[in-house]
């Protein structure tokens, strides 16, 4: 048994609404301490503010979490600017509004299905949200209907490569997301009419002293959904932290991330 670390999503059974609710209950409980423990996505969204455009009047940001980037974004393009902020998770959604309580509209909902008229926003926003969808084909064709024409999606998701140390650890590649391909993504953006499109790879790590900070970092951002598993034994966690510390560098015990980075512009009318 190992445990669900990141839910292995697309080996599951269940209806896609079952597994939203179990998306949107791990981050709720997660909202709390979100903002402490997930540096390393905090880190990895800075990828996205140098592909930002000049101007935006409308902007979405997609998978707002505690609406961290919502601020900022709203600080960005300035008062006349009005920024929605979407998580499928109340719980995030609650803490997002105690932070700005004025001047976001705060949207629970899912990214398949946004609650936005047709060529509404000039800019959408995404910073590691979209792995987290079970129909990717959808979600883009969604933010194909909502952009305005000549807008932009800027997108961070995670590839192939990413946690591997965690399966590693756990002897269990099932334990994680099956993480898309750079190759998918582009072949969805297209299907859904982007014309216009750049997927660039990076891989970033990140470094932890043991391996209890290790899974705080992972758990305690919410990427954790109930499973039906026996429970952990001392061995199985004896032998996760033997073979975790095999891969122990200098700097600590490593976690890395395969970061996608999406740039999609939309054609502007002719």
């Amino acid at each position: 048994m190992t445990p669900s670390l990141v839910p292995a999503a697309y080996h599951e059974t269940n209806a896609p609404s079952v597994w939203r609710r179990q998306v949107a209950r791990a981050f709720s409980r997660a909202s709390g301490q979100y903002a402490r423990l997930a540096q390393a996505q905090l880190q990895m969204g800075e990828a996205l503010w140098s592909l930002l455009p000049d101007r935006a009047d409308r902007v979405l940001d997609l998978g707002c979490g505690p609406g961290h980037w919502c601020r900022r974004l709203a600080a960005r393009f300035g008062p006349d600017c009005r920024v929605f902020g979407l998580d499928l998770a109340p719980g995030m959604l609650d803490v997002a509004h105690r932070e700005a309580p004025r001047g976001i509209d705060w949207l629970c909902a899912d990214a398949a299905a946004l609650p936005l008229a047709d060529r509404q926003v000039d800019l959408v926003f995404s910073n590691l949200a979209i792995q987290w969808c079970l129909d990717l084909d959808t979600v883009m064709a969604e933010l194909n209907r909502v952009l305005r024409p000549g807008g932009r999606a800027v997108i961070n998701t995670l590839g192939p490569g990413t946690l591997h140390e965690i399966s590693h650890a756990w002897s269990s590649p099932d334990a994680l997301l099956d993480f898309r391909s750079r190759e998918r993504h582009l072949a969805s953006a297209r299907l859904a009419g982007f014309r216009h499109v750049q997927c660039n790879a990076a891989t970033e790590r990140f470094f932890y002293p043991d391996l209890a900070a290790v899974m705080a970092s992972i758990k305690g951002v919410g990427a954790q959904t109930p499973r039906s598993a026996s429970r952990l034994t001392r061995s199985d966690l004896a032998g996760a932290k033997r073979r975790y510390e095999s891969l122990r560098e200098p700097a600590g015990l490593p976690v890395s991330y395969r970061r996608l980075t999406l740039v999609l512009d939309k054609e502007a009318d002719a």
